[in-house]
């Protein structure tokens, strides 16, 4: 795939404080890329520095293979941005401020009121078109929030936190429309405080932390790199500690615990974990009851990086 944004050495100082600090980033082509981080940790100054909102110390940014600067029109209208907190204008309806944000780029008045209501169905909003900002629900407002964003069709969008506080079906409605987005070619920088979302969405992952690219990768090599493995939960009466001696001594196992009938096995990335201790205990004439296997998520691995949760606000 064709890189389609480059950041390299990026530092943004603010006085003493050094919020971005030789970050390196690459987004290819027709990609959902996330992009995690704690608060402070420099996501907003990096995207900033990417849309040429901000100046920074050293480093430089291409789009397209173009160095991004704010004179860079041609590239700024091949970006549409979600933002975080509302954008939308009260004292204009719906598809006014729909109308608004295309027209930033789309001069043609008969292009942009297809562009407008094209982008106003995909939000399925239809019915609201009418209405001032005000009348919405949450959900909606956001859904009219991401219209306006990508009404000029750009190919690359960034979407900064676009389900907080969104109820569970424009939530869902929301991450549906992103990756049919992404699967029309538009390439996605996404970040998120829901780490089931990125799971989700996105097939690339950068970890920033302190203004640092601390790990990058898919969602299984960002799993690789931790302890943090499986998380096996066996219900089996009367185990005798020799048992569970050899259980411990199982290829792969980090940690076996077993209380009250109940053996809880912490084990690294493997194939055939569950399986081996299970094998082991039948062996040994032990009859088993329920049994769990939970794989290590996206938090595990955030949390094991960074030293705390995405959440921990």
């Amino acid at each position: 795939m064709t890189e389609i944004i480059k950041v390299d050495g990026l530092v943004k100082r603010y006085k003493e404080l050094i919020a971005v600090d030789n970050f390196t980033m690459s987004v290819k082509e027709g990609e959902i890329l996330g992009l995690l981080g704690p608060n402070g940790s420099g996501k907003s100054t990096t995207i900033n520095c990417i849309l040429s909102l901000l100046e920074y110390d050293k480093g430089s940014i291409k789009i397209m293979g173009k160095e991004m600067s704010p004179k860079a029109y041609d590239l700024k209208a091949q970006i549409g941005v979600v933002p975080q907190e509302i954008a939308v204008f009260e004292s204009l309806t719906v598809e006014e401020n729909v109308d608004f944000y295309c027209g930033l780029y789309i001069k043609d008045k008969a292009l942009r009121k297809k562009y407008v209501d094209e982008a106003i169905d995909f939000v399925a909003i239809g019915e609201f078109r009418k209405f001032r900002p005000n009348k919405l629900s949450g959900g909606l407002k956001r859904r009219l929030n991401i219209a306006c964003g990508i009404a000029h069709k750009p190919k690359i969008i960034i979407f900064d936190e676009p389900t907080v506080a969104v109820d569970p079906q424009s939530r869902n409605k929301i991450l549906e429309g992103i990756k049919e987005l992404n699967d029309n070619g538009a390439t996605i920088i996404y970040t998120s405080h829901y780490m089931e979302e990125v799971e989700r969405l996105a097939n690339h992952i950068v970890i920033i932390d302190k203004g640092t690219a601390i790990a990058e990768g898919t969602v299984d090599e960002l799993k690789n790199m931790i302890k943090t493995g499986e998380l096996i939960s066996i219900e089996v009466k009367g185990l005798d500690n020799k048992v569970v001696d050899k259980i411990r001594d199982l290829p792969n196992i980090f940690r076996v615990e077993y209380e009250e009938d109940i053996l809880k096995v912490e084990a690294g990335n493997g194939k055939h974990n569950v399986l081996d201790i299970v094998n082991l205990i039948q062996n040994e004439g032990y009859a088993m009851r329920k049994i769990t296997s939970e794989q290590p998520t996206l938090n595990d691995v955030f949390l094991e990086l960074t030293g705390k949760a995405l959440r921990d606000e």
